[in-house]
């Protein structure tokens, strides 16, 4: 299999205060010059891993082909260099954002798709998520032989795949995926078949679009936006399709249970423009900010997103209460991850690298900053900081999402527990760290009515992942728990 070369890449200094968004997964069958359209559809996901990315092709005469690449996909996959090498009308990528492996010290041999060659042929796979019982399946592994190239917990599934006595490699992923924990949306390929599954709690999304006599897998509605695909639907929680010259076949080889979608893909992690659930992701969040200026009223003079994420929500809010909207922050879009070395100078620079105030519309007035969330506490600071500069009178904070007060395990770069401000401050201790006028989440209860559930959150069946704010995880995260994580407990 031909794998061009990488080239390096460092990770901007300033993104430290979000929830990391997961990974974005892509692919096609039935479309000549398939790597062009692969290339296009993890562009448009980009926002779920700027770390690196990889493309695998089949064509006929020069088999199985990869190209895999530290950074943007913009900066990788445009030149026809690298575009020649990934010849076919199959493929697959993956962009990632690294949630479990060496963090912070990356290895190409990280970056998916991975590739094994099988008895019957080979076969290639990414995967957004994460396995929670990774390690233990990968101790059972190596003392049975196998020989691991990477720290990925995506890896674990090709060798279960390769020591699966099945005949074909669609019911070999069935066999293995049955052995693994935790949340997992998959694209795969063979020389012939496009392959997607989803977890039986369906916590990581999973598209599925038409582009004339072929088709897509993707994980957002926005990728199949940008090839001119339909979008047909969403797999199902739990199901498996398999595509091929033959049409679309589904399978369910996993035991049937309530799905448990993950409610932050409606917060934050996927795109406004995408459709999650038959809903508009920028009409939820929109209604964030009308359920929580419901719930969070105040006197004010400005409603001011902190953009871009707190745009919908900030827009939502100032409808329902009355008060004006106005862009009291501006981003500076050309500031990327691939800036300047950042010197000591340039670190107390803080975030007025990648955000100013609009001083003339701020100055001497009552501003509500409207959020999606507050992880550490770092950013938020330092926004109400410059907004304080800026003249403004008072600074209410309204935060689009519950306290984040637990950390994530199914395919999220969250801090250990204890780093997260709502794991050991109340509201209104959040309130004063932050030196903000006031300060108020919006209720689990606010958020669930926001997507779609008229009475709110029914604590007995719960429709979503809430983990991170609930600390009720729908699988248990068993190889934290070995080391040492503690899960919440009846009186908490």
């Amino acid at each position: 299999m031909h794998e061009p070369e990488t080239a390096g890449f460092r990770s901007h200094p300033f993104d430290d205060d979000k929830l990391k968004e997961e990974c974005g997964v892509f692919g096609v069958v039935g479309v000549a010059d398939a790597a062009t359209f692969v290339a296009l559809g993890l562009h448009a996901l980009q926002h779920r891993g700027q770390e690196a990315g990889g493309i695998v092709t089949h064509h006929p005469e020069h088999g199985f082909n990869s190209a895999r690449r530290f950074g943007y996909v913009r900066d990788n996959f445009t030149s026809q260099s690298v575009m020649e090498t990934l010849p076919g009308e199959i493929g697959i990528g993956h962009v990632r954002y690294s949630t479990t492996g060496s963090k912070g010290h990356t290895q190409i041999r990280d970056v998916q798709p991975f590739f094994g060659e099988f008895a019957m042929g080979g076969a290639a796979i990414a995967h957004n998520g994460n396995i929670v019982n990774a390690l233990e399946l990968r101790r059972e592994l190596i003392e049975r032989g196998s020989i691991f190239q990477s720290s990925s917990d995506s890896e674990c599934i090709i060798h279960l795949m390769a020591r699966s006595l099945q005949k074909t490699i669609p019911e070999r992923m069935k066999d293995a995926l049955r052995r693994v924990e935790g949340a997992f949306s998959i694209v795969a390929m063979t020389r012939t078949k496009l392959i997607g599954v989803r977890d039986p709690l369906g916590v990581r999304p999973l598209v599925l679009g038409r582009i004339g006599e072929g088709y897509a897998l993707a994980s957002e509605t926005c990728a199949l936006d940008i090839i001119g695909a339909e979008f047909l639907r969403e797999i199902h929680p739990g199901e498996m399709v398999v595509i091929s010259d033959k049409g679309v076949q589904s399978f369910m080889p996993f035991e049937p249970r309530r799905s448990r979608f993950c409610i932050f893909e409606h917060v934050y992690f996927s795109r406004p423009d995408s459709i999650l659930g038959g809903r508009s992701v920028y009409e939820t969040r929109r209604q964030i900010g009308v359920e929580l200026a419901r719930e969070a009223p105040v006197e004010a003079d400005l409603v001011c997103p902190v953009p871009d994420s707190g745009t919908p929500a900030a827009i939502g809010y100032a409808a329902e209460s009355g008060i004006p909207y106005g862009m009291g922050i501006i981003r500076n879009q050309y500031v990327g991850r691939t800036f300047i070395e950042p010197t000591d100078q340039i670190r107390n620079m803080g975030v007025r690298l990648k955000l100013n105030v609009n001083r003339a519309l701020i100055e001497g007035k009552k501003v509500v900053l409207v959020d999606d969330s507050v992880v550490r506490g770092t950013t938020s600071r330092k926004i109400k900081e410059m907004i304080l500069d800026a003249g403004a009178a008072e600074v209410h904070f309204r935060i689009a999402s519950p306290p984040t007060a637990w950390p994530c395990f199914y395919g999220v770069d969250t801090p250990e527990r204890e780093k997260l401000l709502a794991a050991t401050m109340s509201e209104k201790e959040i309130e004063e760290y932050l030196g903000v006028t006031s300060l108020k989440f919006i209720s689990l209860d606010g958020l669930y009515r926001a997507v779609g559930e008229a009475r709110g959150r029914d604590p007995e069946t719960p429709q979503y992942c809430d983990a991170c704010f609930s600390g009720e995880y729908p699988v248990t995260p068993a190889d934290m728990v070995e080391a040492g994580f503690r899960m919440k407990t009846a009186a908490e």
